[in-house]
């Protein structure tokens, strides 16, 4: 009954938010298309506000797919595009939001070295990406490490047994960061440790997506599990005004216990993600475990956003786990943990993802539920194709979203045509973001290829060197390789209209 009520409660909440965010919307068209003079001079301010607008987007160093989307916007729709860019890009709140976290952030960014970067030696053993290493440690800040282990995880169900066992041997504290909790076996099984670890006294913390999570939990739901002694903060609230800033959401996924073992990968706490509900077939997910110095990056990048959302100041050194014992972890190759924020104009995800199509030599495969890039990308996976590598692409035949399925499939005729192999899984849906390349690299993390994970949203990853876990990875692509349908170019015709839908979705991509 309980459970019912609380659910009934959650429903009407969303109901007033959904209500207050229309109520919203219909003044503003009431203000605009009616007769009254008060219209005519909102019409009239409104179209020179779009002229402006045009003139600043012109003149700002931006991705040039943004830039051309909003131009053809606000050229189409005058009265309403420059306040919608304006709703987008610069709202009251974000500026504040933007600096306070980048300011954070560089703050607490030499936390990262508490543990001894293998810095030269990753470079001089890693020379095909060197390039790479360089950029995330020097230009980006976070080190590289060889005192490390890793373990590849895939699919779901794999992982979510591995995160148990080692969530039950925390003595200090466990941290979790997610866009996605949802009730159901996963999060029950979690939870019941979590409860479990906090009554022990272990520091216990969750950051989850207030929108990721929106339609999934009430308002209580923190508070619920605060109750029990589990920490937890929902990021960035959703609100229902036009002047907050909603655009930028936590998609990361991060679990870290003690500082010593952490996780990262594309799997959500919900049972979709371990197959446990079937939702567009067979759901392919990976992940990747991390044991040693390397794991301290995920720890560092946990408590950056938990001190800007809970407004605190910790000290991170007093979670650094080798302060009296030197760690002891064996080294297997060089592991490097990283996140991108969209608050700093430093495209990391892109950057790491650019850096391995064009340093690789021999092949380079690729798994991600979305394909929306801009043409420098889309001209770089057709470079190295062109060059001799062997480029594989694989992305759903099940998809969860039907509008991406046609954006993405629009791009399938120009990567086919160009010698890049596109594939699609027929199980079901292929949710996992891995790179790999040459037996030698790959990079697992929660970044899809779209411009929401590459340029809006709080994302990480962790890139692996010559680890044996790199063995692992490959063997799992040759095998996925046998579940999927490859495209060939006689399967990307369509008639004209489709043509059309196809270019009007690709030019409204970027705000999508």
């Amino acid at each position: 009954m309980k459970n019912r009520t609380q659910k009934f409660q959650h429903f009407v909440n969303r109901l007033l938010v959904i209500f207050l965010i229309l109520l919203q919307v219909a003044v503003f068209f009431y203000l605009i298309l009616s007769t009254t003079k008060l219209s005519e001079w909102v019409g009239a301010i409104l179209r020179l506000l779009s002229f402006l607008v045009v003139l600043h987007i012109m003149g700002i160093r931006e991705k040039a797919g943004f830039k051309l989307t909003w131009i053809v916007l606000v050229l189409l729709f005058p009265v309403f595009g420059g306040i919608s860019y304006l709703f987008f890009h610069l709202q009251a709140t974000t500026l504040n939001f933007r600096r306070s976290i980048t300011k954070l952030e560089f703050a607490t960014r030499p936390k990262l070295l508490l543990s001894d970067s293998a810095y030269q030696k990753a470079i001089d053993e890693n020379e095909d990406f060197s390039s790479n290493i360089f950029y995330l440690q020097q230009t980006s800040g976070f080190p590289v490490f060889d005192k490390s282990e890793s373990d590849y995880l895939s699919p779901g169900e794999v992982y979510f047994e591995r995160l148990c066992e080692e969530l039950k041997k925390a003595e200090k504290y466990i941290f979790i960061e997610t866009f996605i909790i949802d009730d159901g076996f996963m999060w029950n099984g979690i939870y019941e440790i979590l409860k479990e670890k906090a009554k022990n006294g272990v520091d216990v913390r969750i950051i989850y997506d207030d929108v990721g999570s929106f339609l999934l939990h009430d308002h209580n739901f923190a508070r619920r599990l605060r109750s029990n002694g589990i920490k937890c903060i929902p990021f960035n609230r959703f609100k229902p005004f036009f002047l907050v800033s909603l655009n930028h959401r936590d998609h990361r996924k991060i679990a870290v216990i003690d500082g010593k073992v952490g996780f990262t990968g594309g799997i959500n706490i919900a049972d979709e993600y371990i197959n446990m509900r079937e939702r567009f077939g067979y759901w392919k997910d990976s992940a990747v475990m991390i044991s040693g110095q390397a794991a301290w990056n995920l720890s560092v990048i946990f408590l950056q956003l938990w001190n800007f959302s809970a407004r605190t100041d910790e000290d991170f050194s007093s979670f650094f786990p080798w302060h009296e014992k030197k760690c002891q972890s064996a080294s297997d190759g060089f592991i490097q943990p990283f996140a991108d924020s969209p608050t700093d104009n430093e495209n990391v995800a892109e950057h790491i993802y650019l850096h391995f199509i064009n340093n690789a030599k021999d092949y380079l495969y690729i798994e991600t539920p979305y394909f929306i890039v801009d043409d420098s990308f889309v001209s770089a996976l057709i470079l190295a194709a062109k060059s001799g590598v062997d480029v594989r692409l694989i992305l759903p035949h099940k998809w969860d979203k039907k509008l991406v399925r046609r954006i993405s499939r629009s791009y399938y005729r120009e990567l086919t045509s160009g010698g890049v192999r596109v594939f699609e899984y027929l199980p079901g849906f292929m949710h996992s973001k891995v790179f790999l390349s040459d037996d030698k690299a790959a990079v697992i993390g929660s970044i899809n290829l779209d411009y929401r994970s590459l340029y809006h949203h709080f994302e990480c990853g962790t890139c692996l060197y010559k680890t044996s876990s790199i063995k692992k990875i490959r063997s799992d692509f040759d095998s996925v390789f046998t579940d999927c349908k490859e495209i060939r170019l006689e399967d990307c015709s369509s008639n004209p209209f489709v043509t059309i839908w196809q270019s009007f979705l690709r030019i409204i991509a970027p705000i999508m």
